[in-house]
């Protein structure tokens, strides 16, 4: 029997915490926050079943026969494809509130499927949402049919997954854009390549969501975007089909590619890509560096970013996000760094990365190397040396103990978020982008405002800091805040702590990195740009799509 998906909850039915851990996590949640006993009781309740909620309405439309015949009205799909996997999605979703639930869901198996959605979608004036994974955490998803809009329909990529095409000379693939990360790893696997694209959401996210969000991967620095894999891709829009040229580069005025890279869905549906391969790693390195100062670690990560040795992991974790995810529990921030190559041995690289980091004060243990295959064997046969797990990004054993524990509760911490939602906590992470001179006023503004914000909307809270990625010209903080929540007011404290941390780092000079726009940005995304730059986008969105169905509100205002 497949795996079901949670109509609610991040992942697999099959992977939620148990109640056992459930409980246990309360007890740590209620410690940390000076609360014994909180949750305990929600951790004994039952989780809610789709089966005891109030039905989702009846679909507003009936599509052709032709149509019918890839969707489907069954309420599964339809609550499971509402939302993204954001805070406020899962609390609306554990309570049960669908109401902008699509009306019917659609998977593709060809383009002409999307041309036919596109003919009944403009005709009966209904908005039609793509849907990647659902992993989404800015509302990119999640349309309430209103005003001309007489319904919603959701297409699904998944059913078209393959990898079309491997250019094994020129390390490239075409790939199709409903393929998730474990099945292109899967499809990839003989040929001793690899898209070494890795997102927190590798386990359900797909190419075309990855593409369509300008979605950033497990590097550091250097190759951290999707972007810097895709060589050309190919849109279908209701004015018709739009692909570019498929080129390793060019200088020749401003790149196609520009306007489908963090499209959200709102100009076209991805269908394809041809995307950049690597070679598996045969050499490894990896290390954690202990600092007693959080401002040393930021010396350190800053100079790594600019000394030329573009270390594949480069990650900053202070006091409090090594203890949350169990890497240390003496109060120190952690650095860890890690490189990685398919062609020579790293230890140089990691000697010098390690220089830099104890000349400004942090203790290291000794670094682990690790050597995949010998010389001898051939490319081919290289990728069966690196059996690709059912839904792990990456193996861990060549990391050292600290990274090996981050790693792991880093891949777990969507699963865990949902359980803290289940246990009415108030959690969630936000992240931003500045220059090396801001870090340091932004971090303080940040941690004030937002401390200050959850003691009056909750109470209390923690808030912790890691650096996902650095660039030689500035940092990409990443924080993440927890706070009792009071049953059914969870929403507005949730909102009141995200809009002290937005104005914060607005006023510093922040902007956003990865998690893209969608509906929950969009005010903050007009903002950033120019009126004469939205306006290019507005006529590219009336070109595109001159009825206007595509996500509606989502990167671009609806259409009146």
């Amino acid at each position: 029997m497949a795996r079901r998906r949670s109509y609610w909850a991040w992942g697999y039915e099959d992977r939620f915490p148990s109640a056992e851990t459930r409980a246990e996590l309360a007890e740590r949640v209620g410690g940390a926050l000076g609360l014994p006993g909180f949750g305990s009781a929600r951790a004994q309740a039952p989780l809610p079943k789709l089966e005891a909620m109030r039905p989702l309405a009846e679909p507003r439309y009936t599509p052709p026969r032709e149509l019918r015949g890839i969707g489907t009205t069954e309420p599964h799909a339809r609550a499971s494809h509402t939302y993204g996997r954001g805070y406020r999605d899962l609390v609306r979703g554990f309570r049960g509130e669908f109401d902008s639930a699509p009306d019917w869901v659609f998977y593709p198996t060809e383009e002409a499927h999307l041309s036919e959605l596109f003919r009944f979608c403009e005709h009966e004036s209904v908005a039609l949402i793509p849907f990647g994974g659902g992993t989404g955490l800015v509302g990119g998803t999640e349309h309430l049919a209103t005003g001309r809009f007489r319904g919603t329909a959701c297409v699904d990529l998944t059913a078209m997954d393959r990898v079309l095409e491997v250019d094994s000379l020129s390390h490239a693939a075409r790939i199709q854009a409903g393929a998730s990360g474990p099945r292109i790893r899967e499809q990839l696997h003989g040929y001793g390549l690899a898209l070494r694209h890795y997102p927190q959401s590798f386990e359900l996210s797909t190419l075309g969501g990855w593409i369509a969000t300008r979605a950033t991967g497990h590097y550091a620095t250097l190759y951290t975007h999707i972007g810097d894999f895709v060589e050309s891709v190919r849109m279908m829009t209701p004015a018709g089909s739009f692909e570019t040229q498929r080129l390793p580069s060019s200088a020749a005025g401003l790149r196609p590619d520009a306007l489908v890279l963090g499209s959200e869905g709102a100009l076209g549906i991805i269908t394809e890509a041809w995307v950049r391969l690597q070679r598996p790693p045969r050499w490894r390195a990896s290390a954690s560096v202990h600092f007693a100062r959080f401002e040393d670690g930021v010396d350190a990560a800053r100079m790594l970013s600019q000394s030329g040795l573009y270390p594949s992991n480069c990650r900053l974790l202070d006091p409090f996000e090594t203890l949350l995810h169990q890497v240390a529990n003496n109060g120190a921030s952690v650095l860890l760094i890690a490189f990685e190559s398919a062609d020579h041995p790293v230890d140089a690289w990691m000697e010098r990365a390690l220089s830099i980091a104890t000349d400004l004060g942090g203790q290291c243990d000794e670094p682990k190397y690790t050597i995949d295959v010998v010389n001898s064997i051939a490319p081919r046969a290289l990728a069966m040396l690196e059996s690709p797990p059912p839904s792990r990004p990456s193996p861990v054993d060549h990391d050292t103990h600290d990274a090996a524990h981050w790693k792991q509760a880093f891949l777990e911490a969507p699963y865990l978020q949902s359980a803290l939602v289940s246990l009415g906590v108030v959690c969630d992470t936000f992240e931003t982008a500045c220059t090396w001179d801001r870090f340091a006023e932004l971090h303080d503004a940040v941690t004030r405002a937002v401390g200050a914000a959850m003691n009056t909307a909750c109470g209390s809270g923690l808030l912790s800091c890691r650096f996902t990625h650095v660039h030689a010209d500035g940092p990409a903080p990443t924080y993440t805040f927890l706070a009792p929540g009071r049953p059914g007011d969870e929403l507005s404290q949730w909102a009141a702590i995200k809009a002290a941390a937005r104005d914060a780092v607005v006023a510093h000079g922040g902007g956003q990195h990865y998690q893209a726009v969608g509906r929950l940005y969009q005010p903050d995304y007009r903002k950033e740009i120019s009126p004469l730059f939205a306006s290019v986008l507005e006529a590219a969105k009336g070109r595109f799509d001159p009825r206007g169905i595509l996500n509606p509100g989502c990167l671009l205002p609806s259409k009146p």
